[in-house]
């Protein structure tokens, strides 16, 4: 992985790679069934109290308990089924320790219930380390931390532990992991780039906060680029549109309908359209208009398996791999060395598609023969290509960075607006 220590997790130099090394990591995998899914469990995850929603008791004889809190289903080929399938590929390898999990801790399938609450409940049975995987949990995080001060609780995709990020609140058993997915969501945005014929591409957006507009920026920024660099075109030539359903998957009455917003994508003449969802509506209606005869493909987000769900109009998934963060997790806490971080954890662009590599990026077949463009703008930004360098302007007209300057983490993590060249709102 990229050398990181607790002083400065956020760094974001990447290693530098040799051409085949980038090229062989960037094709492992590639074009073949690429599913790390385990089977579902026997036990019940649906219940509807936080008391009765519990899964996965835990061993008889284990000595440490992890519980983890998932805002959706465990098996929803996205978000919350890589944070099950990585965290259960590292319990795989540790008979000693026992895990449960609840998922769909929203306010959709458990009314009234809180993230805390089912805390509560997973401590009370014995958990030692809690995990919440959404940023939607971030005061859950931090009330049972403060109420739990023997337990560890790691929150995913926050800041509280950020001491030089903006909303830093010490605590010392609560910490941050996230992997920083902005370097794949470059290479999302390029293969989508070399995929549309139209020059039209879409983005279908979960709700809108500081995370989502730097994804939907960082593939933007991919796809401007190679947009230039590989089909020489101009900037202004190619459309780029965001639109917001207003949750991270369908809340039926609450949110826009992703099948809704994707068949309107691909029905007015976009082409490609990457996913921000937890959920893979993107790749479903993808296949569905693909059936009917339109020339469409899309580009998946969160779970490695994403391509097969329609490998043939699949430009690639980036996604996350979580096992190393959860395993150095659990080894610091269950050996009582656990002391809060903040951890922002890129790419190992020596083996991307790797066991230790945090991000990764699988090219799926439809890039055909603009695979090999995709493999040489990896092995750019592998030898630092950054595209988050001014000139970059927001929506707005304001500057971003100006001519020659570099986002620091905190400008990329924070960031207010999407860039000018996005359509779609900021907020």
């Amino acid at each position: 992985m990229i050398p990181r220590t607790p002083k400065s997790p956020v760094a974001f130099a990447a290693p530098r790679a040799s051409a085949l090394a980038v090229a062989l990591s960037l094709l492992a995998g590639a074009c073949k069934s690429s599913s790390t899914s385990t089977s579902p469990p026997a036990e019940k995850t649906a219940a509807p109290t936080a008391a009765e929603a519990s899964a996965s008791a835990a061993a008889p004889t284990a000595q440490y308990k992890v519980g983890m809190i998932l805002v959706g289903p465990y098996n929803d080929k996205g978000w919350n089924q890589a944070h099950y399938d990585g965290i259960r590929s590292v319990l795989g390898k540790m008979p000693d320790v026992g895990f449960e999990y609840v998922d769909k801790v929203n306010p959709a399938d458990r009314p009234n219930v809180k993230g805390s609450q089912v805390a509560d409940d997973l401590i009370s049975r014995g958990a030692k380390l809690v995990v919440y995987n959404s940023d939607d949990y971030k005061d859950d995080a931090l009330e049972t931390a403060r109420k739990h001060p023997q337990v560890t609780v790691l929150h995913v995709s926050g800041d509280y532990a950020w001491k030089d990020g903006k909303n830093h609140k010490p605590q010392p058993n609560l910490g941050n992991i996230m992997g920083r997915i902005e370097t794949a969501k470059h290479i999302s945005g390029c293969a989508a780039a070399l995929g549309t014929e139209t020059g039209k591409i879409g983005y279908l957006g979960p709700l809108v906060n500081d995370e989502t507009r730097r994804l939907v920026t960082a593939a933007y920024l991919g796809a401007r680029y190679c947009w230039e660099k590989y089909q020489k075109k101009k900037p202004e030539e190619l459309t780029f549109k965001v639109a917001w359903i207003g949750f991270w998957f369908n809340i039926p009455g609450v949110t826009l309908d992703p099948t809704k917003v994707a068949d309107d994508f691909y029905s007015s003449g976009f082409d490609v359209l990457l996913t921000g969802l937890d959920t893979p509506e993107a790749a479903l209606q993808a296949k569905k208009a693909s059936g009917a005869g339109k020339k469409v493909k899309y580009v998946h987000y969160d779970h490695k398996a994403g391509c097969d769900l329609a490998p043939d109009i699949c430009l690639g998934v980036a996604y996350y791999n979580w096992a190393p963060l959860y395993r150095d997790t659990i080894e610091k806490a269950r050996a009582g060395k656990y002391a809060s971080e903040f951890v922002w954890e890129g790419p190992d662009f020596r083996d991307l598609n790797g066991d230790a590599s945090v991000v990764g990026f699988l090219p799926g077949n439809a890039l055909g023969e603009r695979k090999a463009q995709l493999g040489a703008f990896v092995l750019t930004l592998a030898n630092g290509l950054d595209l988050w360098k001014g000139p970059l302007k927001f929506q707005d007209g304001t500057d971003f960075l100006k001519d020659g300057e570099t986002a620091t983490p905190q400008q990329i993590w924070y960031l207010p607006q999407l860039l000018r060249g996005i359509t779609g709102p900021s907020k």
